[in-house]
């Protein structure tokens, strides 16, 4: 058995190799403890053939524009924390766990709600994807969104949460 389960070296060294740009990794509100959300969004923003991964909420009433809580881009860096609004009311309308495939666009994945706030994931970017997401791919992106619910909800980040975030900051 391999002590190296998954490997993401090998997706820094495939751009070294090619004629690619280099790879690189960006992350954004991920310190500390919230550095645990960096494997699991890598793992799907691969699957899902897009280039950045986002824990995001959003207020059930008054305010509710979205609000990046971890951000892991691979395509820019510093990693861009400006949201769409138009895709994300698919998270108020979901049980949990429900995943909306966008192809080409990326996909959102409804967390769960707590107090006034709902939670996502959403995986965007790249518009290279033409088909749907394979049902494999599917099952292990719902999977880890379940291990990043986990981390929000069991291990209490959500309640880091301040009122007054501001994304630019």
């Amino acid at each position: 058995m391999s002590n190296e389960i998954i490997d993401i070296t090998q997706y820094f060294r495939r751009g070294a190799e090619s004629d690619e740009p280099p790879a690189r990794m960006a992350l954004w509100g991920a310190d500390g403890e919230r550095s645990r959300f960096a494997l699991p969004l890598w793992r799907i923003v691969y699957l899902a053939e897009a280039e950045r991964g986002v824990i995001l909420w959003r207020r059930t009433s008054g305010d509710r524009a979205p609000r990046p809580f971890v951000v892991l881009d691979l395509a820019c860096d510093p990693a861009r924390i400006e949201l769409p609004e138009t895709d994300l009311p698919f998270c108020e309308e979901a049980d949990s766990g429900a995943l909306h495939d966008l192809i080409s666009e990326g996909l959102i994945v409804y967390l769960g709600a707590r107090d006034d706030r709902v939670w996502c994931l959403l995986a965007d970017g790249g518009g290279t994807r033409t088909a749907p997401l394979q049902s494999r791919h599917r099952e292990d992106i719902l999977f880890l969104a379940g291990e990043c619910a986990g981390l929000l909800f069991l291990r209490d980040f959500d309640d880091g949460v301040e009122d007054q975030t501001d994304p630019t900051d």
